[in-house]
């Protein structure tokens, strides 16, 4: 069972949470402005130096229509290896080394990069929180990655697909970056094609500019696709955002060269369906997110005169929800053993499998939702183990030396 302090945490959390929902219910537009008020989230600036722990990150707008946020982690891992002796001094760049110190050296490395998708039932959280700092500070330095948490839009004021075409603009927008950053390496190396200047006097004229953190270390090459090393990663909600830009990646196909989806990693997805799983109804009173409050939070998701608990964000088992599983990317699927949505997510790894897919699950004993990211279990040995598990299933799909890796 779950320890005495979750517990009491959890009653607490389902009191503010049912407050908050029930509030956006009520009045879920403001009339003056269009946007909900909500409360005032413990939040982490940003610091493009490198801190304690060895990550730095910084926040970019890419859509000034919709407001999409980003905020990038980037992991002190390119630093020389060589003695102190030997290396260059770099210590005037306090912190961040520019793309352009880094490309006269050969210690300078390509990083593969990780989508993160934060969680809070579709109507709250956010890629700057506190908890999902430190949680994508976890993976930078586990995978030794560049970690991309999205801030997509939040209903009621932004329904239904709004979150989920946030997540597939922001792989377009990543492959943009990939196809920009290498007609400026082309065009200053003098082996830019015809192709190229095309495509850079495209871009010059469509307001968009190369990201420096991408640009000089994201493992995203148009010459050698096999090197493009992408993966998804969702939270709650958030796993059922990627695994939606992992479906539409697919039907996109040659459109997002050179971004490769290699792997997903799917944190307890908020699934659900009209047909209750036993898990659905043996535990629907489970700690943190009962199952009332979850079907109140897509009511304010779904579409309004819409709303279906088997509509296709919703329930992974309906049919005809394309593509044909045989070509989703391997899925590693996290569920909690005090979760009445895990069986449902079992359900859909087993699909996966049966459709010959590298799907395992990975399920915790005495654990809630949200485990290993809501901020008052963070530290758990649960959600270190976690944390640790994911990296080691992900190196397989990420490795530049092949998958050496084994679980």
């Amino acid at each position: 069972m779950p320890s005495v302090a979750t517990k009491l945490y959890s009653v607490f959390f389902k009191l503010q949470l049912k407050h908050r929902l029930q509030s956006r219910v009520d009045a879920a537009v403001d009339d003056d402005f269009g946007i909900t008020s909500r409360p005032e989230e413990s939040t982490a600036p940003a610091n493009p130096s490198f801190s304690a722990d060895g990550v730095a990150t910084k926040d970019i707008h890419i859509d000034p229509l919709t407001s999409l946020s980003l905020r990038i982690f980037l992991p002190d891992s390119f630093r020389d290896p060589r003695p102190a002796s030997a290396k260059p001094d770099f210590s005037a760049y306090r912190g961040y080394l520019p793309s352009a110190a880094v490309g006269r050296h050969a210690f300078a490395r390509r990083l593969p990069v990780i989508l993160q998708f934060h969680g809070g039932g579709f109507v709250s959280g956010s890629n700057t929180s506190t908890a999902n700092d430190f949680f994508c500070r976890r993976i930078t330095k586990l995978l030794d990655v560049i970690v991309i948490a999205v801030g997509y839009r939040l209903a009621p004021e932004s329904r239904y697909p709004a979150a989920f075409e946030d997540g597939i603009g922001v792989l377009h927008w990543l492959a943009k970056q990939a196809n920009l950053a290498e007609c400026n390496r082309s065009i200053g190396s003098g082996r830019a094609t015809k192709m190229d200047m095309e495509r850079y006097i495209v871009d010059a004229f469509g307001a968009s500019t190369v990201e420096p953190w991408l640009a000089a270390h994201a493992d995203l090459s148009r010459y050698d696709l096999s090197s493009s090393r992408c993966v998804l990663l969702g939270v709650s909600c958030g796993a059922n955002i990627a695994d939606f830009v992992a479906r539409k990646a697919l039907e996109a196909g040659k459109l997002l060269d050179p971004v490769k989806i290699v792997a997903q990693v799917l944190m307890y997805p908020f699934f659900i369906g009209s047909s209750p799983t036993r898990s659905e109804i043996k535990l629907a009173n489970a700690y943190f997110y009962d199952k009332a409050m979850c079907v109140l939070a897509w009511k304010l998701f779904l579409p309004e005169g819409g709303f279906s608990l088997d509509h296709p964000a919703a329930n992974p088992l309906v049919p005809g929800r394309g593509p044909p599983l045989k070509s989703m990317p391997p899925t590693l699927t996290v569920v909690a053993e005090h979760d009445w949505m895990r069986d449902r997510a079992i359900a859909y790894s087993e699909e996966l499998r049966k459709a010959n897919v590298d799907a395992p699950v990975l399920e915790y004993k005495d654990t809630v939702h949200e485990f290993a990211t809501l901020d008052m279990l963070l530290k758990t040995p649960q959600a270190r183990a976690c944390a640790d598990d994911i990296a080691i299933w992900v190196k397989k799909y990420i490795s530049t030396r092949g998958h050496e890796f084994s679980y």
